[in-house]
């Protein structure tokens, strides 16, 4: 792939924080996202995906490797590249007594070019909010608004950290409306997230993050097949659970995992699975206390590949 059709390329990133050890936060990653393209890096806090996407905007320099913006480099062409970039961080602190309309206009003003403040306002959804003061915003549209702010300088790249977390769904799915608007009209984004279900929604690839390195790297549909099948039964029995050797010779299952104190099979045809679960819990004189099925998701991939959750991660985020 050719560089002028990236927006990002990143080769052998590292960001090592000093200390007693040093904390290799980024340990080489590389990635090359194409013009166009929504990337989610996905992983738990302390993987290392806040200073990748922080190394990127240009707000954190990186300890070795090399990065290009839109064929562009920071420390030789930083006012080009933040010309061509809108970035949306984790937490957006702004003044409570400016209004909405006050507060885009300022962000405006950074800019050489870019929407009337109205555009920027309307492309979020806040045209009734514009003369309100911050401090009486909602935490659904403060988000909008630290998105509005990114997008008034009409940016080629969007970055976005964890845009929805702590939103309600309501309010989660009207950013999700912004983003895929955003990206419709060509334009890249570039995304961290906690939710699987966002990341499966949003983003044409993922990169998932585990201890400062990529571990898997793909759409949300190749990954999830990498897997071996798209389906996943949750059975619970009363009493003991059964061996897992016993569950993973039935008919069509692929894996069986511990999840949340219980079991978990991925089934490559639940038709065959099911009715041959049924008879092993009859033929072993167990009770089944209840039993689901579901699609296989990301969350399954990552606890394939990490043996916890995505949301389990202890460490706060680098």
């Amino acid at each position: 792939m050719s560089t002028t059709q990236l927006a990002i390329r990143c080769c052998d990133l590292i960001k090592t924080y000093p200390g007693r050890p040093p904390v290799e936060a980024v340990r080489g990653i590389n990635l090359e996202v194409p013009v166009g393209e929504c990337f989610g890096l996905l992983g738990p806090n302390g993987a290392g995906k806040t200073s990748t996407m922080e190394i990127l905007e240009g707000l954190l320099p990186a300890t070795s490797g090399d990065v290009e913006i839109l064929g562009r480099r920071w420390g030789r062409d930083d006012r080009a590249i933040r010309e061509r970039i809108g970035v949306s961080l984790q937490e957006t602190n702004l003044s409570d007594k400016l209004t909405v309309g006050e507060i885009v206009r300022l962000f405006r003003s950074f800019f050489s070019r870019g929407l009337t403040v109205e555009k920027a306002i309307a492309q979020v959804a806040l045209q009734e909010k514009e003369h309100a003061r911050f401090a009486k915003l909602s935490g659904g549209q403060k988000q909008r608004l630290a998105i509005a702010c990114a997008l008034v300088g009409d940016p080629e790249i969007l970055f976005l950290d964890e845009p929805t977390t702590g939103l309600d769904p309501q309010s989660r799915r009207q950013l999700w409306e912004v983003i895929s608007g955003f990206k419709s009209s060509g334009r890249t984004v570039i995304l961290t997230t906690h939710y699987m279900d966002e990341a499966e929604r949003l983003c044409d690839r993922v990169a998932i993050v585990d201890q400062g390195k990529v571990i898997a790297l793909g759409s949300p549909r190749q990954l999830i097949a990498q897997l071996g099948s798209e389906h996943v039964l949750e059975p619970s029995w009363q009493g003991e659970l059964p061996p897992e050797e016993e569950l993973a010779r039935l008919p069509s299952v692929t894996r069986v995992w511990h999840e949340d104190g219980q079991l978990a099979l991925s089934v490559s045809e639940p038709h065959r699975a099911l009715p041959a679960l049924l008879d092993y819990t009859r033929q072993s004189r167990r009770e089944l206390a209840s039993l689901t099925t579901r699609h296989a998701t990301l969350e399954d991939v990552f606890v394939t590949l990490t043996g916890r959750h995505l949301r389990d991660g202890t460490r706060s985020a680098l």
